[in-house]
């Protein structure tokens, strides 16, 4: 069973990870949706998530989800607040009965430092440790990705919206953070785990 991790954060927020070695049969078996996704893999990281779910919490209604306007998934009647994030041949998800939640999931890749001049501000690019600069760029492109599931109505500035307190590079770490909008300025406290080429960022529930 190729669930390689779950974490509990707290009574009513679960998290959890799954390296994706099943055909989607197994899902389709287990998980009554009929995605309108045409390409294979795509559907396959959806069953996924969706199976994924409900393995975290059993009770989890996956057949009420809708696509908000921001193309976000969520359940109109907000009994779970929950996030997925899919990568390659891995997907994560965070579940919350009791607050918004994000998650994000990369690859440690250098696409993510060709890009960095997008998502980080001046202030952000000076904490970076020069010796661990791709690994220590993705855990902020992690975390901000987590921060725009987190708010869900789309329409952010990588750069201007989500601000990251400064934080020294290690495998595994927390990230105070600000939220800035002018609907929503909020503080946002972070988690994350970089290991085997993969990083893993998430948002606590306030």
């Amino acid at each position: 069973m190729p669930l390689i991790r779950t974490i509990q954060i707290d009574p009513e927020t679960r998290l959890g990870v799954w390296s994706i070695e099943e055909p989607e049969s197994f899902f389709r078996e287990r998980v009554n949706i009929s995605p309108e996704i045409h390409h294979p893999h795509k559907r396959l990281q959806h069953f996924a998530g969706r199976y994924l779910l409900v393995t975290l919490f059993p009770e989890f209604p996956i057949e009420k989800i809708q696509i908000s306007g921001s193309r976000k998934p969520v359940l109109t009647c907000d009994s779970y607040h929950f996030s997925i994030s899919h990568c390659g041949d891995h997907v994560a998800a965070i579940v919350s009965t009791k607050a918004a939640v994000g998650i994000d999931i990369e690859e440690v890749k250098d696409k993510i430092e060709k890009v960095s001049h997008k998502f980080l501000s001046p202030d952000e690019r000076d904490f970076i440790d020069p010796t661990h600069a791709l690994p220590h760029k993705t855990i902020c492109w992690s975390a901000k990705e987590a921060m725009f599931k987190w708010y869900g109505l789309g329409s952010v500035d990588f750069k201007e919206n989500l601000v990251l307190q400064p934080f020294v590079y290690q495998p595994m770490g927390f990230i105070s953070a600000n939220f800035v909008k002018p609907d929503s300025n909020t503080r946002l406290y972070l988690q994350y785990i970089i290991e085997n080429g993969l990083c893993l960022a998430w948002t606590h529930p306030a």
